[in-house]
């Protein structure tokens, strides 16, 4: 799929670039390449002699990061895996530490701005797909939609978006696909429309946003294994090395939270995550940053962004 639109704008790059502070023969981790746009920022400041790793278990990904970053010859280092994996990848390439890692949760422009993919609202005839990796197989959106129950769908609207309108979307779900299977993303939509009444519709952005995030979440297992990178990540941090993620919603941002919090020894006695080790790490940020107003100005999809960051003690 080719477009005239950039994959993906970075978000808070400039606050990102300031945290991590890449130097020349540093070795650092791009956990969600997307586009490049970050990568390209940390690699032009890596040489000579750095390396940049950048992961992405979306194919169209690899390809278009391949062309923004092929400036950068052999500084940089491309792998298709999902980022729960970075421990393997980097085994592989015999690093023990990086000197930094950057995630940069959800979904991408290109991805929103292509239709085919099922996670906009664009085309009401899309597939309801949302895989980040369509070619790797497991469920699409539609096959949960039409074969979890009527509770299971709630619980995980519910939890995964914090949608008040969970169990009446559900249930009008599971009347509807009793005549009609969901195959599309206008069925979605239709069916959150006919669930929600029109006062409760918000005002600032599609009624259907947090019932879309919440397969999304689901297709891709993103909350689950978001965790274990996070503590996989901050294992392989060199000495002074910095982790930083970028969240779209409150609960990415909640988990990278704990785990910084458990990580500079701040959390409770007994928590999600278990016992507190000794301080590893130290906060750089003691709340989210924010993008500043010209950015979301400029790139509106930024405004939900929030920046959290630890140094390796």
């Amino acid at each position: 799929m080719t477009t005239d639109l950039p994959y993906h704008v970075p978000v808070m790059r400039e606050e990102a670039l300031k945290l991590m502070d890449p130097q020349p023969g540093g070795v650092m981790l791009d956990c969600t390449l997307g586009g490049g746009g970050h990568a390209a920022l940390l690699a032009e400041r890596l040489q000579p002699g750095g390396k940049l790793i950048g992961l992405d278990q979306d194919p169209d990904a690899l390809i278009e990061a391949g062309k923004t970053l092929a400036p950068f010859g052999d500084t940089i280092i491309l792998r298709a895996a999902r980022f729960d994996t970075l421990g393997a990848v980097l085994d592989d390439l015999g690093i023990e530490t990086v000197d930094g890692v950057l995630f940069d949760l959800g979904v991408s422009s290109y991805q929103l701005d292509t239709p085919e993919r099922g996670f906009s609202f664009k085309d009401p005839e899309a597939p309801l797909d949302m895989r980040m990796n369509p070619a790797g197989g497991g469920v699409t959106a539609a096959d949960l939609l039409n074969t979890l129950s009527e509770r299971e769908l709630s619980t995980l609207i519910r939890e995964n978006s914090d949608e008040h309108w969970a169990a009446r979307i559900a249930r009008f779900a599971a009347e509807r696909r009793v005549e009609t299977p969901y195959r599309t993303v206008g069925q979605l939509i239709e069916t959150v429309h006919a669930a929600m009444p029109v006062r409760a519709r918000p005002e600032d952005k599609h009624a259907a946003t947090r019932t879309f995030q919440a397969l999304r979440i689901a297709v891709n297992n993103e909350l689950t294994i978001l965790g274990h990178a996070l503590e996989s990540a901050a294992d392989r941090l060199a000495k002074g090395g910095v982790l930083i993620v970028l969240s779209y919603h409150s609960l990415e941002d909640r988990i990278a939270k704990q785990i910084f919090a458990l990580r500079a020894g701040r959390g409770p006695g007994e928590g999600i995550y278990g016992t507190p080790p000794p301080a590893s790490v130290a906060l750089l940020t003691r709340k989210p940053l924010e993008p500043a107003a010209s950015e979301v100005a400029a790139n509106p999809r930024a405004r939900s962004a929030r920046l959290r960051a630890v140094r390796k003690l």
